[in-house]
């Protein structure tokens, strides 16, 4: 079992920034991937971002790239999302996750999901 908490979420103006924190514990996610999704509400759950733990590769959705950057540390088990240049439509709950395999952009290739934390970025 992998536990998964967020936190770094709140209310910021539109082009301000904000870094979200997600600490893994539990089974071992060293070898392997972590991504951000969001979901605003009456929306789907998207892709946001993923990090492979051990090769660094990053792969981010359309709507984020240049503006996002994801990243971890491992000796503290710990992803990071930095968000600059946030937009209204950048407000949704974003989770953070563990992908043991599959596309890296599929909700249904992510095993384990913290409870999520809200953003909301006002105009």
């Amino acid at each position: 079992q992998v536990q998964l908490v967020e936190s770094g979420g709140g209310l910021v103006q539109a082009g301000g920034s904000m870094r979200l924190s997600c600490a893994a514990s539990g089974s071992t996610v060293s070898n392997y991937a972590m991504g951000w999704f969001r979901q605003a509400p009456g929306k789907e759950r998207e892709f946001v971002a993923t990090i492979r733990w051990s090769e660094y590769s990053t792969y981010y959705s359309e709507s984020v790239k240049g503006r996002f950057t994801i990243s971890r540390d491992n000796a503290e088990n710990t992803v990071y999302l930095q968000m600059n240049s946030l937009k209204p439509e950048d407000t949704a709950v974003y989770y953070c996750a563990v992908r043991y395999s599959g596309a890296y952009n599929a909700v249904s290739s992510y095993a384990y999901w913290g409870q999520g934390t809200q953003v909301t970025v006002s105009s």
